[in-house]
């Protein structure tokens, strides 16, 4: 009745087979693709990314999401550099800032750092310590369209 030294055997083990998952395609434009650095995540070096970035844990040395947007949560303690197309902050950032678009310091942001932007809006309790420069940034901006220019010739 109890034989332990017994193996089922596999002609007794009947497996049911395996549903075919597959998840359904989204539409165009409900496609985003965004990359995300968690609450517990702390990370030291230089982060690049191609595509938009959510950033809510540690991050010590350089951001560079060059094309893309960057969002600093409210958890998040940024001691980096930052290069970015338009960045919007929640938290805490020591260091520069560099975007060719736009820079957006919520009420709860904090910098410590230069901010070199086109556009720079700058919410009611929000607090930067640094200098503001959107005049450099614009004139970054077009030569960058003129090289655009002169390379699609």
């Amino acid at each position: 009745m109890w034989n332990r030294d017994a193996a089922p055997r596999t002609e007794d083990v009947k497996q049911a087979p395996l549903p075919d998952v597959q998840s359904p395609a989204l539409p165009e434009e409900e496609r985003r693709v965004v990359a995300w650095v968690g609450k517990s995540v702390i990370f030291k070096g230089t982060l690049i990314s191609s595509e938009d970035m959510t950033i809510d844990g540690q991050v010590e040395g350089t951001i560079e999401i060059r094309e893309n947007g960057l969002t600093i949560g409210p958890d998040a303690d940024i001691r980096a550099d930052i290069v970015a197309r338009n960045v919007t902050i929640h938290g805490t950032v020591v260091g520069n800032i560099r975007t060719s678009a736009k820079v957006d310091i919520r009420a709860s942001g904090r910098i410590d750092g230069d901010l070199i932007s086109p556009r720079i809006v700058l919410a009611d309790g929000a607090l930067v310590r640094g200098r503001l420069d959107t005049l450099s940034a614009q004139t970054d901006a077009k030569t960058e369209e003129k090289r655009a220019k002169v390379t699609s010739r």
